[in-house]
């Protein structure tokens, strides 16, 4: 690859520095909205990339805000531009309509955390509350979980997990969880503050189709006790497991090669 460069304001830029004027909401407050998508195939109409979904969660953000709409030809257009150079892009709205896309690769670890699994860290702390700002829509706004996940990393950890104040589980800081137990499917509900992945619905429609339950229920630690193996989903990673949970001055182990994870991650093929 040559030179970064990303899309902005209909233009593609050559660089890896963008210029805002100093009373930019996006950058005093947070105020935009954004998705993350893995492109497959380097096309953003393979069904796997999911695009028709990520821009209707954009879409329907806008709309709850009172925001502008972008051209989504022109972002449409961005995004394009970007695909043959990156597997991974960022798509982020401005209130008045302006896009900044922005491109990475894959994790470089990403394939030793689908088989192996990875370690997360309970986010509860006696200083500060991991609550997320609007959180069923994703915005710019991403303190509480972007700071689990440096805490969580300061403790051995990958990932953080957002708990409610009932010490209920949500969400990882950067994707949604799942749980296998008495023999069906977990996941934590939408009505209790998370954000509904598009990963998670997609997978939610496709366990259905395979008359699979999923239940949609708060993640209580006698839930969370019960469960035989965990996993958290994103658009990016896929599913990865999750062998081992700090949680203060405990830890408790899960298997991550247990064989039903395996058949949820046979969504991607």
């Amino acid at each position: 690859m040559s030179k970064p460069c990303f899309w902005y304001n209909a233009e593609l830029i050559e660089g890896n520095s963008l210029s805002l004027t100093i009373d930019e909401p996006g950058f005093i407050y947070g105020a935009t909205v954004f998705t993350t998508l893995r492109v497959y195939d380097q096309s953003l109409d393979h069904p796997l990339t999911h695009w028709t979904n990520h821009c209707h969660r954009l879409q329907s953000s806008l709309q709850a805000f009172g925001w502008q709409q972008p051209d989504w030809e022109q972002l449409r257009q961005g995004a394009q531009s970007l695909i043959t150079l990156y597997p991974v892009l960022r798509i982020t709205l401005f209130p008045d309509g302006r896009e900044l896309i922005m491109g990475r690769p894959l994790p470089a670890n990403l394939a030793q955390w689908q088989e192996q699994g990875i370690t997360a860290w309970v986010a509860q702390s006696s200083s500060v509350k991991f609550h997320r700002c609007l959180p069923t829509q994703k915005t710019g706004n991403y303190l509480s979980p972007w700071l689990a996940k440096q805490m969580a990393q300061n403790m051995g950890a990958l990932e953080g997990i957002l708990v409610d104040n009932h010490g209920n589980w949500l969400e990882t800081s950067t994707g949604n969880l799942w749980g296998w137990g008495d023999g069906q499917w977990w996941t934590p509900p939408v009505e209790a503050g998370i954000l509904p992945g598009v990963m998670r619905s997609h997978l939610i429609e496709w366990l259905t189709c395979q008359n699979q339950r999923v239940c949609e229920e708060p993640w209580s630690p006698e839930l969370v006790r019960q469960l035989d193996a965990i996993a958290y989903t994103n658009c990016v990673v896929e599913v990865v497991p999750i062998h081992r949970v700090i949680q203060e001055n405990s830890e408790r182990v899960y298997d991550p090669l247990h064989p039903v994870l395996q058949d949820l991650r046979q969504v991607h093929y």
